[in-house]
């Protein structure tokens, strides 16, 4: 322990003292730690070893945390989180109140911004930068470290534009390891391929075209070739750009291989790189992958159905599509916005556009479901993966908002359905021709059906349905939460708990919610995404709008506040949504 250096930095001043020459040896303990910790506890791997040696040389030359770091997106972030104070804690990475995955102001003074999604960073650091102006601070040193598949995002080049013509105090760094989760994609990562390749592309130069100070690409493996170029470029003024070239999963021969699987592996062997072999048990599938196996089924037999993804071929399963049908299925990358208006372009063709986008990411082309989509009613099928609470990612990931943002807009449809079988219908039912805009929503993780690849059926859009029949409380569940009463109730009194799946947020079942308020006075909705404004507040302006007073609404979900990270059925406890809070809620009831 005493040759071991990192043991001894708890923080960027007691890195600046090493000489240049120990900082190598101190980049291969960090990998180590990094691949000791993640191996067993899990989590984002192949980005962070990536950039050791940068985050080793960022804390050596600059001042931090009074220069400013930001990460984008911040799973890179773990060797930067080890050195800044944080390398005891490291342990509870992920982990309910732990630390986070990503950076967080809440968390150190060390992370002056929070990046869970990407493109974000040199718009922050540019205000940042501009607020040190205007305070009269002209020293102080503005960082955004941001990777090449996120820099060819629309915020990203909205950022660039704006700081190309200001004096602000503002280095971007771009990490260009060609990879986001999945490979690059698009004009532009060829472009930087083109850089690298040493073509002649320096007098056409994007970014010095933007007004940037551009130096590189460097090797960014060199400790040293970084340190002195950071160096040069602290001492020049206005927006300067840095392109380092590297290697994501870097020091872990199987993470370099695969880089795809390694983003973020599960537990693997620390000194091989071999993932642990899982059960042997059969489990149900993925949603996902049933989402990947139904459009490649549905798309055989309708050549109109085409696919979208926004940097998501892998995690959505579109990947399958895209191996089969690659004319059809589109991977436009971290570009949620394009995506939908793409979506909308095709529809108005004649197409069926089914576009798969994470819930959470969205929210970031909020604008274009209302303005291109829902305004023109066209009939784009939104897959929402991810839907509800997605664990460890935390706070910026779960995506317990759709509902809410999406049931408010006109001519919109949202569906969420109870289990795979149903999920596999509603896309067969919207294929066969819709003329409005629909939503599914559906969570991260294995559904409850070992074989849900039954003969296809069409759902009645508006229709909900009564799973069991009972005498004193009606449950309305919308999605997969269903499951859990499906499963509480036999251990429930007989005959108490009615329980209706509603599956459609909007149009509400009006005919069904008729006969349940006629028949019950206590209704107990619930649903895994936010209480304000969600799938509960439909249910409660359908009683006022029809004048059912003497019903007692009870609305489960999840209460004003964001939830942190941890393990899936962890924060279901904390809001009071585990199997057995919930069986007591009944029971008391």
């Amino acid at each position: 322990m005493k040759n071991n250096l990192l043991a001894h930095i708890n923080n960027p001043k007691e890195l600046r003292k090493l000489s240049k020459e120990q900082l190598p040896k101190v980049a291969k303990e960090l990998r180590d730690f990094i691949i000791d910790i993640v191996a067993t506890k899990e989590g984002h791997l192949g980005a962070s070893l990536g950039v050791v040696e940068l985050t080793i040389a960022l804390h050596y030359v600059f001042d931090t945390p009074n220069d400013l770091l930001i990460w984008d997106v911040g799973h890179q972030a773990y060797g930067h989180k080890i050195l800044t104070e944080r390398r005891q804690d490291f342990y509870t990475n992920r982990q309910l109140g732990g630390i986070s995955g990503f950076p967080k102001r809440r968390e150190s003074v060390y992370d002056p911004f929070g990046t869970g999604h990407s493109s974000t960073s040199i718009s922050a650091a540019l205000g940042m930068a501009i607020a040190s102006k205007l305070k009269g601070d002209f020293y102080k040193q503005h960082i955004a470290v941001i990777g090449d598949a996120s820099i060819a995002s629309g915020m990203a080049f909205e950022g660039l534009n704006h700081a190309g013509v200001t004096d602000a105090n503002l280095l971007i760094i771009l990490n260009d390891n060609a990879m986001g989760i999945d490979p690059s994609v698009g004009a532009l990562k060829n472009y930087f391929t083109n850089v690298k390749a040493g073509k002649k592309v320096r007098k056409n130069n994007i970014i010095e075209a933007l007004n940037f100070n551009y130096s590189g690409p460097i090797d960014g493996h060199n400790i040293e070739a970084i340190i002195t170029e950071l160096e040069r470029l602290k001492s020049i003024k206005g927006p300067k750009f840095l392109h380092i070239i590297t290697t994501k999963g870097k020091g872990l021969e199987k993470a370099e291989q695969d880089q795809v699987k390694y983003h973020a592996p599960g537990k693997f062997d620390k000194n091989t790189g071999e993932l642990i072999a899982k059960s042997n048990e059969v489990l149900p599938s993925k949603y996902q992958d049933v989402f990947g196996e139904t459009i490649v089924e549905l798309a055989t037999k309708n050549e109109n159905i085409v696919g979208i993804t926004p940097a998501m071929p892998t995690g959505s399963s579109l990947k399958l599509m895209i191996d089969i049908f690659p004319e059809r299925a589109f991977d436009v990358g971290i570009a949620e916005q394009h995506a939908v208006t793409l979506a909308a372009g095709m529809a108005t063709q004649g197409l069926i556009p089914f576009c798969t986008i994470y819930s959470t990411f969205l929210q970031r082309a909020y604008d274009q479901i209302i303005h291109d989509v829902a305004i023109q009613n066209l009939p784009v099928v939104f897959c929402i993966d991810r839907a509800g609470l997605v664990g460890e990612d935390g706070a910026t990931h779960h995506g317990v908002f759709d509902i809410a943002y999406l049931r408010c807009i006109p001519n919109l449809v949202v569906f969420a359905p109870l289990n795979e079988v149903e999920l596999r219908n509603i896309m067969y039912t919207a294929q066969l021709g819709v003329n409005f805009p629909l939503t599914i929503r559906y969570p991260r993780g294995r559904g409850t059906i070992i074989d849900w690849k039954q003969p296809f059926s069409e759902i009645e859009i508006g229709k909900g349905t009564c799973i069991s029949e009972g005498e004193e409380i009606a449950v309305l569940s919308i999605g997969t939460i269903g499951n859990r009463i499906i499963e509480l109730q036999k251990e429930l009194p007989k005959n108490k708990v009615a329980h209706y799946n509603m599956r459609f947020v909007k149009p509400l079942d009006v005919a069904l919610l008729h006969t349940i308020f006629a028949k019950f006075k206590t209704i107990v909705t619930i649903e895994d995404g936010t209480i304000v404004g969600g799938f509960g507040s439909a249910i409660l302006e359908f009683a006022a709008e029809n004048n059912y007073k003497n019903t007692s609404i009870k609305n489960l979900g999840i209460t004003d506040n964001f939830v942190e990270h941890g393990k899936t059925e962890a924060l279901f406890e904390t809001i009071h949504l585990s199997k057995e809070q919930l069986k007591n809620f009944f029971l008391e009831l």
